[in-house]
């Protein structure tokens, strides 16, 4: 079970979840495509102002709830060994983007994360049930995202899959995806993310969108 469908937005309002390495990185480079974002942590966001002054100036540091509440478009950019305490309404009927991995060599081993049957944004959807889940972020570091950013047409434009059960969904992220600075293959299905977790055959790796493309289809066969 997954939210309600999404229709497309031009220029959804950001919220940003995680204030640790990744969620400021994301941040940045969302403000320079022009979006606006807001960034939260797990509690006052007195306490992440600095931060977010320093590494992401010009995104507005409020409460998770008040970030979430103001947005259409929330990155869930939280360490996932925190997950579990996660509050579920707070992103309820929202369209959530997972960027978190399950990578036991370095999380440990994570009970909830440890069912192979399902990718880890399947579980994400499974206990986050009223919202929508779209994968994507996950499978290029953060140290990469700003500086592998390169205009439309440029033959050194990496593509970043984008994977979810909601068409509409997929198409809002990889929107802003595009923008960024990325070129973006759709993957039809939230199941189909496993191909962009650790172990994958796009994950860390940078690749043209026909490259990825190719990926892709030779670990299908």
């Amino acid at each position: 079970m997954t939210g309600a469908t999404v229709s497309p937005l031009r220029f959804p309002r950001i919220a940003v979840l995680g204030a640790g390495h990744v969620g400021p990185v994301i941040a940045r480079v969302a403000i320079a495509a022009g979006y606006h974002v807001s960034i939260a942590a797990s509690g006052d966001p007195e306490k992440i102002a600095l931060i977010t002054q320093v590494l992401a100036p010009g995104a507005e540091p409020r409460w998770a709830a008040d970030a979430v509440e103001g947005s259409d478009l929330v990155v869930l950019a939280i360490p996932l060994h925190k997950f579990a305490a996660f509050d579920p309404g707070v992103v309820a009927d929202k369209l959530v983007v997972d960027t978190m991995n399950y990578w036991p060599p370095i999380d440990g081993v994570q009970a909830m994360f440890d069912d192979r049957r399902y990718c880890s944004s399947e579980i994400v959807q499974h206990r986050l049930s009223r919202s929508t889940i779209v994968k994507t972020l996950n499978h290029i570091g953060y140290h990469e995202l700003e500086d592998d950013r390169r205009p439309v047409g440029s033959r050194e434009r990496r593509a970043l899959g984008v994977a979810g059960d909601d068409a509409g969904a997929v198409d809002v992220a990889a929107d802003v995806i595009e923008r960024i600075g990325y070129d973006t293959v759709r993957l039809d299905s939230l199941r189909a993310g496993r191909r962009l977790q650790p172990g994958g055959p796009a994950f860390g790796v940078s690749l043209r969108r026909t490259e990825f493309e190719l990926a892709l289809r030779a670990e299908a066969a």
